[in-house]
């Protein structure tokens, strides 16, 4: 992933022999999903006593789709798909910066079914991405956690995480006191970005004591960048850290990308209490799903930046000792997953995705991580998985 020259990240292309994996191609998202208790004959009333009754419903329709799309796509990764028509996916043949959210939904999918083949399936989209456990990026944080952690012990998807997190870990760059944002996907290689923060704290702790020290070190060299900067990306110029000029400032994924690894910090026992409060004082004033750039109304929602601020929510809510916060920001994230299942989910897609709105890439698509933390968000409700 370049350094993006509009608002957020560009399509990048994975690091290969000559630099760029094949063309991307477009597959048919496939007809309208059904619930997983049409498809699979499971009782789709089951749920947790305090779970909305909205959720699990769903939660399967959106499960369904992931079916749809595995279809649709084959062996390629899924990036994001057309908001009209048949719903037509790019795909990429690596995977990306998002290949793991793709196995993570195939895996999250094979939790709820108990099915073998989706299992299989699941465990194929995995195995393919070993190829980014020695890429120079931090994004395998992003791609080698997600795609491995709902798992469910399977000793294939193990391996990789703890490969990948001592890869991760030999990375580390002493003096900087970070993983690097890499060269994988072409560009400047000493930067420090806010999509390089989350992920990587809990991979790195597969790698034991000295993963956990990296990953406390990793993450807070982000969070003293990007919140004490206020720019979500930064380079090291040799003899000190500058902001980037892009992502600007109020990207709204640059917000929550901080938030979740802020709750993944948290969730590992660090103390990151004021930067916590930092991230979350606006909270009830903010709107449930923010505009791409969140300091101009006149570009595109991005549902994707709320998917995510939700799950880190969830996360933050769970770890809290304090019952008056954990109930406000689960409360939050409740109303936030409303707002997206209610009104920009359609037969089980995620749509209002902005990929890029600087470069009008994908500004109202269905993205596959924006799916991916939906997904997520609503299986924490109804207890599939566990935050």
């Amino acid at each position: 992933m370049t350094p993006a020259a509009g608002r957020g990240e560009h399509v990048p292309s994975p690091l290969g022999a000559s630099g760029s994996e094949e063309p991307e191609v477009q597959a048919p998202g496939g007809p309208p999903g059904r619930s997983l208790g049409e498809i699979e004959g499971r009782d789709p009333a089951r749920r947790r006593p305090d779970c909305p009754s909205w959720t699990v419903p769903a939660l399967d329709t959106a499960l369904a789709r992931v079916a749809l799309t595995r279809a649709a796509v084959g062996d390629r990764f899924p990036l994001f798909a057309e908001p009209d028509g048949d719903g037509r996916w790019t795909t990429t043949s690596r995977g990306s910066w998002t290949g793991g959210f793709w196995a993570g939904l195939q895996w999250l999918r094979a939790l709820r079914t108990g099915d073998v083949q989706d299992r299989v399936a699941a465990r194929a989209a995995t195995a393919r991405l070993a190829r980014w456990a020695e890429a120079d990026t931090a994004t395998r944080g992003l791609i080698l956690w997600y795609g491995t952690a709902h798992a469910a012990g399977d000793p294939d998807a193990t391996a990789l995480r703890e490969r990948a997190a001592h890869a991760c870990l030999a990375a580390m760059d002493p003096d900087l006191g970070l993983v690097p944002w890499g060269a994988a996907f072409g560009g400047e290689r000493l930067l420090a970005r806010a999509d390089g923060a989350p992920g990587m704290g809990p991979l790195l702790t597969a790698a034991g004591p000295a993963g956990r020290a990296a990953a406390e070190s990793h993450l807070r060299r982000h969070l003293a960048l990007c919140l004490g900067g206020r720019h979500p990306a930064w380079r090291f110029d040799g003899t000190g850290w500058q902001p980037c000029e892009e992502p600007p400032p109020d990207w709204s994924r640059g917000h929550a990308w901080l938030l979740l690894a802020v709750a993944e910090g948290t969730a590992l026992g660090m103390d990151l209490s004021a930067e916590r409060e930092r991230l979350t004082a606006s909270l009830e004033s903010a709107p449930l799903v923010p505009h791409a750039d969140a300091s101009h109304c006149d570009v595109p929602l991005d549902t994707s930046a709320a998917a995510i601020t939700a799950v880190a929510l969830l996360m933050l809510a769970r770890a809290d000792d304090s019952r008056r916060r954990a109930g406000r920001f689960r409360a939050r994230a409740v109303a936030v997953l409303d707002r997206l299942v209610h009104a920009h989910m359609a037969s089980g897609r995620l749509l209002d995705g902005c990929y890029d709105a600087g470069s009008g890439l994908a500004v109202r698509h269905q993205l596959i991580w924006g799916d991916y933390f939906l997904v997520l968000g609503l299986a924490a409700l109804t207890g599939l998985v566990d935050l």
